[in-house]
């Protein structure tokens, strides 16, 4: 099970809760060494003392990916501390619903910053290291929301993770020949996202997520991805509850 995982260093951005810390608890167990990255330090401490006391390896980095020195920072410091770096996992976000008519440009701003830029940054850290060692993978959370358009409520967030398969798309076919991309398209997950919404629509969006899956299934499919021979790149993987029509 722990073929083509054991071994490699991955960041995980957003790896404080849900996905993110799933991703890494289950990387851990098969041999990864697992760095995770995000704002709530205590969180990360958690994380990191449940993956140490199971006999894995992880170090936590306290991580605000709208500030792309932070980011530049943080993976120099996974480098410094591990040798090395193998994986990039894009997975902080954040989807607060709301109708465009009411007009939040704050929300907008933060979603743009966090789910759009946050991407970004992380990919420019690690590209230039990835390239200078010819290997390297690059995997981005978009959403069943970047596939089809979620609205009312959910236009901007579709906005952002449209963008973000697009550049998972280009950038595959930049660097597709030594370096692998893969853009995660999940629907109602059981995480922290649902609570981003304040707002009028709150009450939907719980509901919605009442249906939702566990975070360890999405992991469980990035844990795949990775494990993947170097010749083998699985581009996309769009997972959602059986019964989620959206």
């Amino acid at each position: 099970m722990s073929q083509g995982i054991k071994g490699k260093v991955v960041l995980i951005t957003g790896g404080s809760t849900g996905i993110g810390a799933e991703v890494a608890r289950l990387l851990a167990s098969r041999g990864a060494q697992v760095a995770v990255a995000a704002r709530r330090k205590d969180k990360l401490d958690g994380v990191v003392s449940e993956i140490t006391t199971a006999g894995g390896m992880a170090r936590a980095y306290a991580l605000d990916v709208t500030d792309k020195k932070q980011v530049e920072s943080v993976v120099a410091a996974v480098v410094a501390d591990f040798g090395k770096i193998d994986v990039l996992i894009n997975n902080a976000g954040l989807m607060p619903i709301r109708p465009m008519s009411e007009v939040n440009t704050d929300e907008w701003d933060a979603m743009i910053d966090v789910n759009l830029k946050g991407t970004l940054y992380g990919i420019a850290a690690v590209l230039p290291r990835f390239i200078a060692q010819d290997s390297g993978h690059i995997i981005n959370l978009s959403s069943v929301a970047g596939i089809k358009v979620f609205a009312p409520g959910g236009t901007v967030y579709s906005g952002t993770k449209f963008a973000v398969s697009a550049i998972s798309e280009g950038l595959r076919q930049e660097v597709g020949e030594t370096i692998r991309v893969t853009s995660i398209e999940p629907g109602a997950v059981d995480s922290d996202l649902k609570h981003s919404t304040s707002g009028t629509a709150q009450d939907t969006v719980l509901e919605f997520y009442k249906q939702a899956i566990p975070a360890a299934s999405v992991a469980r499919a990035i844990a795949f991805a990775i494990e993947q021979p170097d010749d083998v790149d699985i581009n996309e993987i769009v997972i959602r509850p059986t019964k989620q029509v959206f």
